[in-house]
């Protein structure tokens, strides 16, 4: 499987292919000084200097070598949360330095898969099985009991929170659709539906300047969020209203699975695939 890690810029459309390989990699994450991206690839998680010679450079997660594609940086730059498999019952989520490190175990309870860090650096928000069902959850950057933000039965995931950390997004079908966008508060409350159309919607990620949100559309027969699917990349008012695409490409799971935006909202980054 091909991969290419795509720099798209709003104004322009302009695409920049800054690396192409035919390892698998996935999942970019913008540093927040911008000069560099975070992926992850056969269970390692690497850095990609966008100035740099356009090689992958490994980071050290310790004993974490089984890291999925649902990672991000504090916003202060200074730490880097992983999700990892090795854990019993699957994915539990771990902090490490930025530059690499040992890691420090969050949350107990398993499956936990990272999606969100509140502006202010002191929560995590992710997405966990308990008790058969996908809910949302939050938890402290220091570990401790988690919060159950959602309730029911359906599939929820990809939790990402705005700038000014009021609402967090994530996509749903409790609502017995396709899945569709939605937001609340950051305590669970003032739930609001923010698509309603036939598209599979996933992994909505709030720009820096607060006021679009990209997300990934797969077409209304896919089920789940697969790799090597037909999608698009859409961008919609952060309050609500038409979507328009941006980006068509073969790609879906690590495409945009974690927050993607250039520090200063201009710029966002994707992986697009193909097969060898």
């Amino acid at each position: 499987m091909k991969s290419s890690v795509v720099l798209y810029t709003l104004a322009t459309g302009k695409e920049e292919v800054v690396i192409a390989t035919d390892d698998l990699i996935e999942a970019p994450n913008w540093s927040v000084c911008g000069s560099y991206l975070v992926l992850n690839g056969n269970g390692l998680i690497y850095r990609l200097d966008l100035n740099g010679d356009g090689q992958l450079h490994q980071i050290d997660t310790g004993d974490m070598t089984r890291c999925n594609n649902d990672h991000g940086i504090s916003p202060d730059g200074k730490t880097l949360v992983i999700s990892d498999n090795g854990a019993d019952g699957g994915s539990c989520i771990y902090t490490v330095p930025i530059e690499g490190g040992t890691p420090k175990r969050i949350t107990e309870k398993t499956p936990s898969y990272w999606h969100g860090w509140s502006p202010d650096g002191q929560t995590l928000a992710y997405t966990a099985r308990r008790d058969g069902v996908f809910n949302i959850f939050t938890i402290g950057i220091d570990g401790g009991d988690e919060t159950q933000l959602t309730f029911g039965p359906g599939h929820r995931d990809g939790p990402d929170y705005t700038p000014d950390g009021n609402w967090i997004w994530f996509n749903s079908d409790h609502h017995g659709k396709t899945p569709d966008l939605w937001r609340m508060r950051t305590d669970g409350t003032g739930l609001e539906q923010m698509t309603d159309d036939a598209s599979v919607n996933w992994f909505p990620h709030p720009s820096p300047t607060g006021d679009v949100v990209l997300y990934l559309a797969y077409p209304s027969d896919v089920e789940g969020h697969p790799r090597n699917k037909n999608v698009e990349l859409k961008l919609m008012p952060a309050e609500g209203g038409q979507a328009r695409t941006v980006a068509r490409f073969n790609g879906g799971q690590g495409s945009i699975n974690v927050p993607n935006w250039a520090p200063d909202g201009k710029r966002f980054a994707y992986v697009r695939y193909e097969k060898n």
